[in-house]
């Protein structure tokens, strides 16, 4: 039986590590922390979302970041002082502009195969992670976001997706908490919502049942690679260092599969190999729904701001995610009170519903500068990469892991 090593215990991995042993690998996990699911597969937006597959790659994009530099509350947030990795990736990031139609169109398609192997891996394990398959409504305040919205909407229906307009009064019938006014919006009856961090703990814990071996609180030092195998050198993290401060922890197996999020780009330096991850800052709040009003108040259908660039995801009777803000900033962990305080400002702006507890979170989205997830083979025939899924890790994570088992599986047969 072939050996694959997985490094990263996200979304990525822990689907890359489950559809390898469905296929008769022997599959070892290996993550920095001490539980699955703890970096940006810990509190994100939530949503399954094939109508938020538009890629980022346009000059109105470019336009609106340059005019949100001095504003702090700004959805796109870039902070100018050189380093060299993050201008490399926003020259190149320019260059994909030519690619933004087909770039668009292959992630709708790759979303809604993904959305579809989700959906049975979760039925098959029986795992529970809040899904709702209540759609995903996108709303706008004025007519020339609407306007804009059309053409982003005749890309994603040519790439397949079910999603039209709707009326302001159609839009309060789908969700009945929305007190505001809008102009319209655009309506996708397919998408879901769900806790990608219960997700990826359930499958994480049925894909031990498949043989899936995790070691947690390691960080892989030295990856020696040759014709025949894989030689992997891990070193106690931070989080493990009180209990195994002189341990070393080797291993050896047919191939690896680099899922490391943001610290993809460092371990693909490792391995020989480019791959220009840069990490973007995103934000969520949890609202915890303590009283009768609030539980009654908050959405179910989940939303997406245009204008404020700002999502929702009920997730189950007592919580309320809502998501938002990009921040190029580097590795920076930082939950920075002046980009929560928006998200608490808009659901008090749109909702009836306390926002008393409050939970912030931050996370950094490992994004490829033509946003699309980089699922190869590496340099070496035996270095293959599942990562870079940027904003829709969640979204994509089911459609690439299978593709990248499938690679696999041809170049290194079990």
């Amino acid at each position: 039986m072939s050996h694959i090593i997985v490094i990263g215990a996200g979304i990525t991995g822990v689907t890359s590590a489950y559809e390898l042993a469905k296929l008769g690998y022997q599959v070892t996990v290996i993550d920095r922390h001490l539980f699955p699911a703890m970096e940006t597969s810990f509190a994100n937006g939530g949503q399954l979302s094939a109508c938020n597959a538009e890629v980022w790659n346009q000059k109105s994009t470019v336009a609106k970041g340059i005019k949100w530099m001095s504003h702090k509350d700004a959805p796109l947030l870039l902070n100018p002082s050189f380093n060299l990795h993050k201008y490399s990736w926003l020259f190149e990031f320019l260059s994909q502009i030519k690619n933004y139609e087909k770039n668009t169109i292959d992630t709708v398609r790759l979303a809604l195969l993904a959305r579809q192997r989700l959906f049975e891996i979760a039925k098959d394990e029986n795992i529970d992670f809040n899904l709702e398959k209540r759609g995903i409504l996108h709303i706008y305040h004025n007519e020339s976001d609407y306007i804009v919205a059309k053409n982003v909407n005749d890309l994603l229906v040519k790439g397949q997706l079910e999603r039209f307009g709707v009326t302001p009064e159609q839009m309060k019938q789908i969700e009945p908490t929305l007190a505001g006014e809008y102009f319209g919006g655009y309506y996708t009856p397919g998408d879901a919502t769900g806790d990608i961090h219960k997700f990826s703990v359930g499958l994480a814990e049925r894909s031990k049942t498949y043989g899936v071996n995790y070691q947690f609180g390691w960080d892989v030092k030295d990856v020696q690679l040759n014709e025949h195998m894989v030689r992997v050198t891990c070193l106690p993290s931070d989080e493990n260092m009180s209990q195994l401060s002189n341990e070393e922890l080797y291993l050896e197996a047919d191939g690896i599969i680099v899922c490391g999020g943001v610290g993809s780009y460092q371990l693909a330096h490792m391995l020989g190999d480019r791959v220009n991850v840069y990490p973007v800052k995103g934000y969520s709040i949890t609202v915890h729904l303590k009283d009768t009003k609030s539980i009654a108040n908050a959405p179910w259908v989940s939303l997406l701001d245009e204008r404020a660039k700002i999502v929702t995801s009920r997730l189950g009777e007592d919580r309320l995610r809502v998501a938002g803000t990009a921040e190029f900033n580097g590795y920076n962990r930082d939950i920075r009170a002046d980009r929560i305080q928006p998200l608490i400002n808009w659901v008090n702006e749109n909702f009836d519903l306390s926002t008393e507890h409050v939970v912030p979170w931050a996370g950094l989205r490992p994004m490829m500068p033509n946003m699309m997830p980089v699922v190869k083979q590496g340099r070496h025939p035996r270095v293959f990469y599942n990562t870079g899924h940027g904003h829709l890790g969640w979204t994509l994570s089911a459609a690439t892991a299978s593709m990248i088992s499938q690679e696999i599986a041809m170049k290194v047969p079990a």
